[in-house]
């Protein structure tokens, strides 16, 4: 990011700003923007807070921009390109014109922008492939997980086929009255498998982060309790003590209300 301009700089940081702006209204998460443009969470955060030293090449950068304005609904070609990549934006012009004994300090060969590009798109390649990789790696072992899901009739039967973000509304069977869970709601979450969850209980964030495969969490509510997952597929949802049954499908992000009588 040194070969920047202060010009340039200010323009990127209006962008980002922009971006972020978008994000916040539509009450998206980095995490979910990462899983749609399959780029790293610390390098959106690293755009959102103007720390443009921790990032790639320029021209990835201007991909970043593209996809990230995609996933928002803009459009990210004409935000991309609004963008103006500047690989020589020192000005080397000699500083005391009006001496005739003056010469420039520096010379710059002339194949030295094309020796930048060509070891800046070395750099890209290379970093991309290795996303890819890993990128490949974790969706194998996601669809092995689904498939093991879907291979047990206890579950494969109670899947629902949702969109891909979707909010639904579901109340638990009334308890009898005089059992001492009256007027309460008792949410058990059981994690098959490391998912980014946002909890709510009767309105207020109780819990937000990454839990690992294996991990449980009971929620207790007078009225409703709120899940949003990352990743549906491999959270189990029993309320008060029905059967277990995911949230949705693996991979989806997806959100569920679940309300007292």
């Amino acid at each position: 990011m040194k070969l920047f301009n202060e010009e340039q700089r200010q323009q990127l940081k209006e962008i980002s700003a922009n971006l972020r702006r978008v994000r916040e209204e539509k009450s998206l998460q980095l995490e979910e923007i990462a899983a749609q443009t399959h780029i790293r969470p610390f390098m959106l955060q690293a755009l959102e807070a103007g720390k443009f030293e921790e990032l790639p090449e320029p021209v990835f950068v201007k991909g970043f921009i593209r996809r990230y304005a995609e996933a928002l609904g803009l459009n990210g070609i004409n935000l991309a390109d609004s963008w103006q990549i500047n690989y020589l934006p020192i000005d080397y012009s000699q500083k005391n014109n009006n001496s005739p004994k003056s010469q420039p300090s520096f010379y710059l060969p002339l194949a030295a922008p094309y020796i930048l590009l060509l070891v800046a798109a070395s750099v890209g390649i290379f970093y991309l492939l290795n996303f890819q990789v890993k990128d490949k790696i974790l969706t194998q072992k996601s669809n092995s997980l689904s498939r093991e899901q879907k291979t047990q009739p206890s579950l494969s039967a109670s899947i629902p086929a949702p969109s891909p973000i979707s909010t639904i509304n579901l109340t638990p069977a009334p308890t009898p009255k005089n059992t001492p869970t009256d007027n309460k709601l008792i949410v058990n979450l059981e994690l098959q498998g490391p998912s980014w969850l946002h909890i709510k209980a009767d309105g207020q964030t109780k819990f937000e982060g990454t839990l690992p495969k294996g991990k449980r969490k009971t929620l207790t509510a007078k009225k409703s309790v709120t899940v949003r997952s990352g990743n549906a597929g491999v959270v189990l949802v029993s309320v008060n003590d029905q059967q277990p049954k995911p949230l949705g499908k693996a991979g989806e992000v997806k959100e569920a209300t679940f309300a007292n009588n």
